[in-house]
Protein backbone atom coordinates (compact mmCIF):
# COMPACT_ATOMS: atom_id res chain seq x y z
CA UNK A 1 0.00 0.00 0.00
CA UNK A 2 1.41 3.47 -1.12
CA UNK A 3 1.34 5.93 2.26
CA UNK A 4 -1.61 8.01 2.96
CA UNK A 5 -0.67 11.75 2.62
CA UNK A 6 -1.81 13.32 5.88
CA UNK A 7 -2.06 17.30 5.78
CA UNK A 8 -0.25 18.01 9.07
CA UNK A 9 -1.33 21.63 9.22
CA UNK A 10 -4.94 21.13 8.65
CA UNK A 11 -7.87 21.75 11.41
CA UNK A 12 -8.50 24.14 14.70
CA UNK A 13 -6.13 21.84 16.44
CA UNK A 14 -3.46 21.37 14.38
CA UNK A 15 -0.53 20.24 14.25
CA UNK A 16 -0.51 18.40 17.55
CA UNK A 17 -3.72 16.43 17.38
CA UNK A 18 -3.15 15.30 13.67
CA UNK A 19 0.75 14.14 14.76
CA UNK A 20 -0.54 12.54 17.88
CA UNK A 21 -3.28 10.60 15.55
CA UNK A 22 -1.11 9.75 13.13
CA UNK A 23 1.24 8.30 15.28
CA UNK A 24 -1.40 6.17 16.96
CA UNK A 25 -2.64 5.22 13.67
CA UNK A 26 1.51 4.12 12.12
CA UNK A 27 2.30 1.96 15.41
CA UNK A 28 -1.44 0.22 15.65
CA UNK A 29 -2.30 0.05 12.12
CA UNK A 30 1.16 -0.38 11.15
CA UNK A 31 -0.44 2.34 8.42
CA UNK A 32 2.52 3.85 6.00
CA UNK A 33 2.21 8.00 6.10
CA UNK A 34 3.57 11.25 4.59
CA UNK A 35 2.89 14.02 6.43
CA UNK A 36 2.72 17.35 4.61
CA UNK A 37 3.06 20.44 6.62
CA UNK A 38 5.70 23.83 6.91
CA UNK A 39 9.61 23.65 7.81
CA UNK A 40 9.20 24.34 11.41
CA UNK A 41 6.36 21.53 11.54
CA UNK A 42 8.01 18.54 9.52
CA UNK A 43 11.21 19.29 11.14
CA UNK A 44 9.68 17.75 14.56
CA UNK A 45 8.45 14.59 12.43
CA UNK A 46 12.29 12.28 11.98
CA UNK A 47 9.99 9.20 12.55
CA UNK A 48 7.83 9.95 9.38
CA UNK A 49 8.16 10.20 5.97
CA UNK A 50 7.85 13.70 5.05
CA UNK A 51 6.86 16.52 2.59
CA UNK A 52 7.41 20.21 3.02
CA UNK A 53 4.46 22.99 1.67
CA UNK A 54 5.29 26.30 2.94
CA UNK A 55 1.71 27.93 2.84
CA UNK A 56 -1.37 26.92 4.52
CA UNK A 57 -4.84 27.13 3.50
CA UNK A 58 -6.68 29.12 6.72
CA UNK A 59 -10.19 27.68 7.33
CA UNK A 60 -12.58 31.00 6.27
CA UNK A 61 -10.33 31.59 2.91
CA UNK A 62 -12.19 31.21 -0.41
CA UNK A 63 -11.58 27.82 -1.55
CA UNK A 64 -11.53 27.86 -5.21
CA UNK A 65 -9.13 31.01 -5.18
CA UNK A 66 -7.13 29.81 -2.22
CA UNK A 67 -6.18 26.53 -3.78
CA UNK A 68 -5.23 28.57 -7.06
CA UNK A 69 -3.37 30.93 -5.63
CA UNK A 70 -1.60 28.72 -2.56
CA UNK A 71 0.30 25.97 -5.17
CA UNK A 72 2.28 25.16 -2.07
CA UNK A 73 0.04 24.60 0.65
CA UNK A 74 -0.36 21.34 2.64
CA UNK A 75 -3.64 21.06 1.13
CA UNK A 76 -2.82 21.16 -2.56
CA UNK A 77 0.84 19.11 -2.21
CA UNK A 78 -1.51 16.11 -0.61
CA UNK A 79 -4.07 16.11 -3.65
CA UNK A 80 -1.02 15.94 -6.00
CA UNK A 81 0.69 13.44 -4.40
CA UNK A 82 -2.05 11.47 -4.48
CA UNK A 83 -2.33 12.63 -8.54
CA UNK A 84 1.05 11.30 -8.90
CA UNK A 85 0.63 7.87 -7.74
CA UNK A 86 2.85 8.68 -4.31
CA UNK A 87 0.21 8.59 -2.22
CA UNK A 88 -2.65 5.96 -2.17
CA UNK A 89 -5.43 8.75 -0.54
CA UNK A 90 -5.41 11.88 1.07
CA UNK A 91 -6.64 13.08 4.95
CA UNK A 92 -6.75 16.84 6.17
CA UNK A 93 -9.00 18.35 8.67
CA UNK A 94 -8.73 21.89 7.24
CA UNK A 95 -10.92 24.24 5.28
CA UNK A 96 -13.31 21.70 3.54
CA UNK A 97 -14.40 23.42 0.45
CA UNK A 98 -10.61 23.94 -0.23
CA UNK A 99 -9.83 20.30 0.36
CA UNK A 100 -12.74 19.65 -2.34
CA UNK A 101 -10.92 21.76 -4.90
CA UNK A 102 -7.73 20.49 -4.56
CA UNK A 103 -9.13 17.29 -4.84
CA UNK A 104 -11.18 18.15 -7.98
CA UNK A 105 -8.72 20.08 -9.68
CA UNK A 106 -5.52 17.75 -8.88
CA UNK A 107 -7.23 14.40 -9.13
CA UNK A 108 -10.32 14.85 -11.72
CA UNK A 109 -13.13 13.01 -11.72
CA UNK A 110 -13.97 9.79 -12.21
CA UNK A 111 -15.41 9.16 -15.51
CA UNK A 112 -18.65 9.69 -15.84
CA UNK A 113 -18.94 11.56 -12.26
CA UNK A 114 -21.55 14.27 -12.95
CA UNK A 115 -20.50 15.98 -9.78
CA UNK A 116 -18.64 14.38 -6.76
CA UNK A 117 -20.43 14.49 -3.63
CA UNK A 118 -19.54 14.29 0.41
CA UNK A 119 -20.71 10.84 2.12
CA UNK A 120 -20.71 11.40 5.76
CA UNK A 121 -21.02 8.64 7.83
CA UNK A 122 -24.00 8.92 10.65
CA UNK A 123 -23.62 6.46 13.98
CA UNK A 124 -26.73 3.97 14.40
CA UNK A 125 -26.51 2.75 18.07
CA UNK A 126 -27.30 -1.48 17.77
CA UNK A 127 -26.73 -1.26 13.90
CA UNK A 128 -24.73 -0.50 10.98
CA UNK A 129 -24.17 3.37 10.30
CA UNK A 130 -25.84 5.04 7.55
CA UNK A 131 -24.15 7.16 4.53
CA UNK A 132 -25.95 10.59 3.93
CA UNK A 133 -24.95 12.07 0.97
CA UNK A 134 -24.85 15.08 0.02
CA UNK A 135 -23.97 16.45 2.74
CA UNK A 136 -22.40 19.96 1.78
CA UNK A 137 -20.39 19.20 -1.79
CA UNK A 138 -23.48 20.68 -4.08
CA UNK A 139 -26.53 22.56 -2.94
CA UNK A 140 -28.13 22.60 -5.82
CA UNK A 141 -28.93 19.18 -7.79
CA UNK A 142 -29.90 18.00 -10.62
CA UNK A 143 -32.16 14.77 -10.75
CA UNK A 144 -29.61 12.43 -12.10
CA UNK A 145 -27.10 13.59 -10.22
CA UNK A 146 -29.01 12.33 -6.59
CA UNK A 147 -29.32 8.85 -9.08
CA UNK A 148 -25.65 9.39 -8.81
CA UNK A 149 -25.17 9.70 -5.82
CA UNK A 150 -27.28 6.62 -4.62
CA UNK A 151 -25.09 4.24 -6.66
CA UNK A 152 -21.57 5.75 -5.12
CA UNK A 153 -23.28 5.71 -1.96
CA UNK A 154 -24.13 2.17 -2.24
CA UNK A 155 -20.77 1.30 -3.07
CA UNK A 156 -19.42 3.13 -0.45
CA UNK A 157 -21.26 1.52 2.18
CA UNK A 158 -20.68 -2.01 1.10
CA UNK A 159 -17.28 -1.66 1.39
CA UNK A 160 -16.69 0.48 4.03
CA UNK A 161 -19.44 -1.10 6.39
CA UNK A 162 -19.73 -4.52 5.15
CA UNK A 163 -23.03 -4.07 3.73
CA UNK A 164 -23.47 -6.98 1.65
CA UNK A 165 -26.58 -5.12 0.17
CA UNK A 166 -27.24 -1.40 1.02
CA UNK A 167 -30.88 -0.10 1.29
CA UNK A 168 -30.60 3.32 -0.52
CA UNK A 169 -33.43 5.68 -0.11
CA UNK A 170 -34.06 9.22 -1.15
CA UNK A 171 -34.40 12.51 1.52
CA UNK A 172 -38.15 13.53 1.08
CA UNK A 173 -41.28 15.31 3.49
CA UNK A 174 -43.31 11.68 3.42
CA UNK A 175 -42.61 7.79 2.95
CA UNK A 176 -45.40 8.10 -0.26
CA UNK A 177 -43.64 8.09 -3.82
CA UNK A 178 -46.26 11.08 -4.63
CA UNK A 179 -44.73 13.32 -1.96
CA UNK A 180 -41.51 15.44 -2.22
CA UNK A 181 -40.77 18.92 -4.68
CA UNK A 182 -40.03 18.21 -8.67
CA UNK A 183 -36.45 17.07 -7.59
CA UNK A 184 -37.53 14.31 -5.28
CA UNK A 185 -40.02 12.67 -7.28
CA UNK A 186 -37.44 13.09 -10.74
CA UNK A 187 -34.78 11.40 -8.89
CA UNK A 188 -37.11 8.82 -7.82
CA UNK A 189 -37.86 7.78 -11.00
CA UNK A 190 -34.19 7.63 -11.97
CA UNK A 191 -32.88 5.79 -9.08
CA UNK A 192 -35.99 3.03 -9.53
CA UNK A 193 -33.65 2.50 -12.76
CA UNK A 194 -30.76 2.30 -11.67
CA UNK A 195 -29.27 -1.63 -11.71
CA UNK A 196 -26.97 -2.89 -8.53
CA UNK A 197 -28.71 -0.66 -5.85
CA UNK A 198 -31.56 -1.72 -3.92
CA UNK A 199 -33.41 1.45 -3.68
CA UNK A 200 -36.56 1.61 -1.28
CA UNK A 201 -38.33 4.71 -1.84
CA UNK A 202 -38.43 7.59 -0.03
CA UNK A 203 -37.12 8.13 3.90
CA UNK A 204 -37.77 10.81 6.08
CA UNK A 205 -35.42 12.94 8.89
CA UNK A 206 -35.98 10.38 11.24
CA UNK A 207 -34.88 7.28 9.48
CA UNK A 208 -31.57 8.44 9.07
CA UNK A 209 -30.16 7.38 12.16
CA UNK A 210 -32.26 3.72 12.04
CA UNK A 211 -31.86 0.20 10.94
CA UNK A 212 -34.78 1.22 8.06
CA UNK A 213 -31.96 2.66 5.79
CA UNK A 214 -28.08 2.20 4.59
CA UNK A 215 -27.90 5.08 2.57
CA UNK A 216 -29.71 8.57 2.29
CA UNK A 217 -29.42 10.71 -0.99
CA UNK A 218 -30.55 14.56 -1.32
CA UNK A 219 -28.77 17.59 -2.31
CA UNK A 220 -25.88 19.06 -0.27
CA UNK A 221 -28.19 22.02 1.12
CA UNK A 222 -30.53 19.51 2.82
CA UNK A 223 -28.06 16.84 3.85
CA UNK A 224 -26.21 19.70 5.38
CA UNK A 225 -28.95 20.96 7.50
CA UNK A 226 -29.94 17.17 8.09
CA UNK A 227 -26.24 16.30 9.61
CA UNK A 228 -25.73 20.05 11.41
CA UNK A 229 -29.52 19.19 12.73
CA UNK A 230 -28.81 15.52 14.03
CA UNK A 231 -25.26 17.10 15.72
CA UNK A 232 -26.88 19.80 17.40
CA UNK A 233 -29.82 17.36 18.89
CA UNK A 234 -27.32 14.83 19.88
CA UNK A 235 -25.01 16.94 21.92
CA UNK A 236 -28.77 18.82 23.40
CA UNK A 237 -30.12 15.46 24.70
CA UNK A 238 -26.91 14.38 26.10
CA UNK A 239 -26.43 17.40 27.87
CA UNK A 240 -30.04 16.95 29.17
CA UNK A 241 -29.82 13.75 29.95
CA UNK A 242 -26.70 14.46 32.26
CA UNK A 243 -28.46 17.11 33.65
CA UNK A 244 -31.33 15.35 34.97
CA UNK A 245 -28.85 12.55 36.39
CA UNK A 246 -27.32 15.19 38.48
CA UNK A 247 -30.22 16.30 39.82
CA UNK A 248 -31.68 16.04 42.97
CA UNK A 249 -30.12 15.12 46.68
CA UNK A 250 -28.46 11.67 45.57
CA UNK A 251 -27.94 12.97 41.59
CA UNK A 252 -24.11 12.32 41.71
CA UNK A 253 -24.62 9.15 43.33
CA UNK A 254 -26.95 8.41 40.60
CA UNK A 255 -24.68 9.53 37.55
CA UNK A 256 -21.77 7.66 39.23
CA UNK A 257 -23.60 4.40 38.42
CA UNK A 258 -25.13 5.38 35.36
CA UNK A 259 -21.86 7.09 34.14
CA UNK A 260 -20.40 3.73 32.41
CA UNK A 261 -23.39 2.45 30.47
CA UNK A 262 -23.44 6.43 29.05
CA UNK A 263 -20.64 6.21 27.77
CA UNK A 264 -20.46 3.07 26.19
CA UNK A 265 -23.57 4.32 24.40
CA UNK A 266 -21.37 7.68 23.52
CA UNK A 267 -19.05 5.42 22.21
CA UNK A 268 -21.26 4.09 19.41
CA UNK A 269 -22.75 7.42 18.75
CA UNK A 270 -19.02 9.68 19.02
CA UNK A 271 -18.52 10.77 15.16
CA UNK A 272 -14.23 10.65 15.91
CA UNK A 273 -15.56 6.90 16.13
CA UNK A 274 -15.15 7.56 11.74
CA UNK A 275 -12.76 10.60 11.65
CA UNK A 276 -14.72 11.76 8.37
CA UNK A 277 -16.14 12.02 5.55
CA UNK A 278 -15.53 10.85 1.72
CA UNK A 279 -15.52 12.68 -1.30
CA UNK A 280 -17.14 10.35 -3.79
CA UNK A 281 -16.69 10.74 -7.51
CA UNK A 282 -13.15 12.28 -7.34
CA UNK A 283 -10.26 9.59 -9.30
CA UNK A 284 -8.67 9.09 -5.59
CA UNK A 285 -9.30 8.39 -2.15
CA UNK A 286 -10.21 12.36 -0.25
CA UNK A 287 -11.23 11.99 3.42
CA UNK A 288 -11.85 15.11 4.81
CA UNK A 289 -12.65 15.31 8.89
CA UNK A 290 -14.18 18.03 10.96
CA UNK A 291 -11.99 21.21 11.48
CA UNK A 292 -12.64 20.70 15.42
CA UNK A 293 -11.18 16.77 15.13
CA UNK A 294 -9.62 15.18 18.03
CA UNK A 295 -6.43 13.06 18.05
CA UNK A 296 -8.88 9.91 17.97
CA UNK A 297 -10.96 11.19 14.89
CA UNK A 298 -7.71 11.37 13.08
CA UNK A 299 -6.77 7.97 13.67
CA UNK A 300 -10.41 7.20 12.63
CA UNK A 301 -10.05 8.72 9.61
CA UNK A 302 -6.90 7.16 8.81
CA UNK A 303 -7.88 3.74 9.62
CA UNK A 304 -11.11 4.17 7.15
CA UNK A 305 -9.20 5.84 4.52
CA UNK A 306 -6.44 2.89 4.67
CA UNK A 307 -9.80 0.24 4.38
CA UNK A 308 -11.33 2.28 1.36
CA UNK A 309 -7.57 2.07 -0.48
CA UNK A 310 -7.45 -1.53 0.37
CA UNK A 311 -10.95 -2.09 -1.19
CA UNK A 312 -10.29 -0.52 -4.29
CA UNK A 313 -13.26 1.65 -4.14
CA UNK A 314 -12.32 4.17 -6.69
CA UNK A 315 -11.81 1.01 -9.02
CA UNK A 316 -15.30 -0.22 -7.80
CA UNK A 317 -16.85 3.27 -8.34
CA UNK A 318 -15.81 3.41 -12.17
CA UNK A 319 -16.69 0.65 -12.90
CA UNK A 320 -19.96 1.16 -10.94
CA UNK A 321 -20.58 4.32 -12.79
CA UNK A 322 -19.45 2.84 -16.06
CA UNK A 323 -21.99 -0.03 -15.92
CA UNK A 324 -25.22 2.32 -14.80
CA UNK A 325 -24.33 4.81 -17.34
CA UNK A 326 -27.33 3.85 -19.70
CA UNK A 327 -29.71 3.82 -16.76
CA UNK A 328 -29.56 7.59 -16.09
CA UNK A 329 -29.14 8.72 -20.30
Amino acid sequence: MLPIALDVEGGDNAPDVVIEGARRARDELSVPIIMVGRADTIEKLHDFEVLEASEVIAMDEDPASSVRSRRDSSLVRCAELVRDKKASAMVSAGNTGAAMASALLKMGRIHGVARPAIATTIPVPGSTPTVLLDSGANSECLPSWLAQFGQMGSIFAREAFDIADPKVGIMSIGEEKSKGNTLVKEAHQLLDKVRGITFIGNVEGRDVMSDRVDVVVTDGFTGNVVLKTLEGGVRAVAKAVIGALRSGDDGEKVFETAFPKLLNLWSELDPDSYGGAMLLGVNGVCVISHGSSSANAIFHAIRTTSVLVRHDLVDKLSAGIAAASADLA
